[in-house]
C-alpha cells in the first residue's frame, strides 16, 4: 500500500491510502477523530481520542460535570444520560459511536434556563438526596423511568431504578418523588 498523503488531527497522525474512508474507519486506538454531535439540544463539534467514554468527553472536554464518574465499570449509574431518548451509563459508551446522535445530560434537562424539570423538583420537595453525588445520574434515570412507563407502582419504579445506587441510602425518597413527578409529567 502506498501512502499518498498525510493529515494532521490534534496529535494524532495518519496516513491516507488512494481510497478516501471516513475519519472513524482509519482511526487507530489513541488517534484523535472529529466528533459531530448534539449535546442538550446544542450541536457539538469535538476532537476525540478514539478510546475516549462518553463520560469523559462530557466532563473533560465539554465541561458538562453533571454526570458523576462513580465506579467507571457501568455498575453504579452515576454517570446516566439520555442519548437519542434512551437512558445509557456513559461510562461504558465510547464516544466516538455518538457521531449523529443527540445526548442529553442533567445540565439540559430543564425547559428554560432558570427553571427546574418536574423530576428535580419533585427530588428537592421530597428530600430525595443526602450527598448530592449520585443525585444527577439518579434523575436522569427517574425521568427515563417515567417515559418508559415503569412508574405505576413502588415496585416498577425500584425495579427500574436498580441500575443506580445511592450509598447515602435516600431510596424511600427517590421513590417517592418519581411517584410525584410521574403525576406532574403525566399532567404536562
Amino acid at each position: 500500500m502506498a501512502v499518498t498523503g498525510v493529515s494532521v488531527t490534534g496529535i494524532g497522525l495518519s496516513g491516507t491510502s488512494g481510497a478516501a474512508a471516513s475519519p472513524q474507519a482509519e482511526a487507530r486506538p489513541g488517534q484523535d477523530v472529529p466528533l459531530r454531535l448534539q449535546v442538550n439540544g446544542l450541536p457539538v463539534d469535538v476532537l476525540i481520542d478514539t478510546r475516549s467514554s462518553l463520560l469523559d468527553v462530557l466532563r473533560e472536554q465539554l465541561g458538562l460535570t453533571g454526570a458523576k464518574k462513580g465506579c467507571d465499570h457501568g455498575q453504579c449509574g452515576a454517570c446516566t444520560v439520555h442519548v437519542d431518548g434512551r437512558r445509557v451509563v456513559a461510562c461504558l459508551t465510547l464516544a466516538a459511536k455518538m457521531q449523529g446522535r443527540s445526548v442529553l445530560t442533567i445540565e439540559g434537562l430543564a425547559p428554560e434556563a432558570g427553571t427546574l424539570h418536574p423530576m428535580q423538583q419533585a427530588f428537592i420537595d421530597h428530600d430525595a438526596l443526602q450527598c448530592g453525588y449520585c443525585t444527577p445520574g439518579q434523575i436522569m434515570a427517574a425521568v427515563a423511568c417515567v417515559r418508559e412507563g415503569h412508574a405505576s407502582c413502588a415496585a416498577d419504579i425500584r425495579e427500574s431504578m436498580s441500575g443506580n445506587l445511592c450509598r447515602c441510602g435516600a431510596y424511600a425518597g427517590i421513590v417517592t418523588a418519581i411517584q410525584d413527578a410521574a403525576a406532574n409529567m403525566e399532567a404536562t
